[in-house]
């Protein structure tokens, strides 16, 4: 019963998100972890990160960045048949370095945002409804890529060839 159960868990996390994109309403909490500080936790969005002035790294990161050819073909050709579920904390240095170029290649690439599902984090790195606890996510960011419900892969952090998108190309490329 129990091996059943982490067998679905994916596909009802996945469907539970995207019933929550399609409903077009961020569904999260504003905390005050530290001071000066804003945490954003459960479902966010882009445009969220953009509006607040307290995200003032989102533009200033975005300067300068090429985007991987291998990551921009890979969602290029995926860009209809993927899902990518992303973790970040926005008091987190490396989620404000990843996710700006993130969204720049996600552009670059024509890939639809409604394949997109940003979902902050608090510093304990727990999000609204246990997500990060049922997808084994414990750093921040997380890129998952999903394909039919199933997770095809996933960039930690910078990845293992400390370049997110090389890694994010890798596993797309590996895509059937």
């Amino acid at each position: 019963m129990r091996n059943s159960i982490y067998k679905i868990a994916p596909v009802f996390i996945l469907t539970l998100l995207l019933a929550t994109q399609l409903t077009a309403q961020s569904q999260y909490e504003v905390l005050i972890e530290q001071p000066n500080e804003k945490t954003l936790k459960g479902i966010i969005s882009r445009e969220v990160l953009l509006a607040d002035t307290s995200f003032h790294w989102y533009a200033e990161n975005q300067k300068g960045y090429k985007p991987n050819e291998a990551a921009l073909a890979g969602l290029q050709k995926q860009k209809d048949s993927i899902q990518l579920l992303v973790f970040m904390g926005t008091w987190c240095e490396d989620s404000h370095f990843v996710i700006p170029k993130f969204f720049a290649l996600t552009d670059a690439a024509g890939f639809p945002q409604n394949r997109i599902t940003l979902i902050g984090v608090d510093r304990n790195k727990k999000t609204l409804s246990h997500l990060s606890e049922a997808l084994n996510m414990d750093k921040v960011p997380t890129i998952i890529v999903m394909k039919h419900g199933k997770e095809m892969g996933r960039v930690v952090e910078y990845g293992k060839f400390g370049l997110y998108d090389l890694d994010l190309g890798e596993i797309l490329k590996a895509i059937q």
